[in-house]
């Protein structure tokens, strides 16, 4: 393992044509860009610290911060363009193509990368992202329960706030402790801007394709899923698995939207050996 895998060690800041964009990189090989959730305080390494420091043995990883979270520039949610700051990411970085793998939020933006620009993504990997459709087995309308306690941490980013957080986007949060709390609370607070403009026009600006779209992905795709998932329902991985071609689909049980926090050592495995054999 590279040896200074730490947040600071791995800091990294670049300005592209628009957006000034924080990341955490480390490794060489094969790019990996980790792209984090909607959450408050997200960011790159809170979402993928420990993913980062064991994927970093045999690929570069990258973990940015996207426009409107963390150390990156603030946007109003109209002018949020996910899909348009990985791919200026992408050219800064002088990258051709990369594996895009994304949670929640930024499997959105994954899979609406992979619909519209396959040549710059060689593997699609999601965990707990939405998919475009009707629901079948799981209620079809409303904002779910843990997308309203996600709305009220916006509102309330205390360490109690995330608390109820954390308790609601885990299965146990024991797998994730106090300084993960800590860490995402002081992470919202520091930034009261990225708060304000989320919660202004909440769900404006992200990256939903169409059934369509997602069903002309080409790209190599592995779909994760917390079985117990609070937030989005794994239904929504089993509409993209019925979608997307080449296509596969592990559901995780004792899991929820946090899969590569909650089983993290599965989780690298999983990535490690798709990208190495797709």
């Amino acid at each position: 393992m590279p040896q200074d895998v730490t947040a600071e060690g791995t800091s990294r800041s670049v300005r592209t044509r628009d957006w000034k964009i924080h990341y955490n990189e480390a490794g060489e090989g094969h790019p990996l860009v980790m792209l984090h959730g909607s959450g408050p305080g997200a960011t790159g390494w809170s979402n993928f610290g420990p993913n980062l420091k064991a994927l970093a043995d045999g690929f570069r990883v990258i973990a940015p911060d996207m426009p409107g979270w963390g150390e990156s520039d603030a946007v109003k949610p109209a002018e949020r363009d996910h899909v348009g700051a990985a791919l200026q990411l992408l050219d800064t970085l002088g990258i051709d193509k990369a594996a895009f793998i994304g949670n929640s939020m930024g499997g959105l933006t994954s899979i609406k990368l992979a619909a519209q620009h396959p040549d710059r993504v060689s593997h699609l990997i999601t965990m707990g992202a939405g998919a475009p459709g009707p629901s079948l087995l799981t209620p079809g309308g409303g904002v779910t329960e843990g997308l309203k306690t996600l709305l009220g941490a916006y509102l309330d980013p205390s360490p109690e706030g995330f608390r109820a957080l954390i308790d609601i986007m885990t299965y146990d949060s024991a797998h994730t402790g106090d300084e993960l709390v800590r860490q995402r609370s002081e992470a919202a607070r520091k930034h009261p801007d990225h708060l304000a403009n989320f919660i202004s026009d909440f769900p404006t600006g992200m990256a939903w394709s169409t059934v369509e779209e997602v069903a002309g992905i080409s790209t190599p795709t592995l779909l994760l899923h917390g079985r117990d998932d609070r937030v989005m329902p794994a239904e929504a991985s089993l509409r993209l698995l019925s979608l997307i071609p080449d296509s596969r689909l592990v559901l995780i049980n004792r899991c929820g939207h946090w899969l590569q926090l909650e089983h993290a050592d599965e989780f690298n495995r999983l990535v490690a050996d798709f990208v190495s054999s797709h």
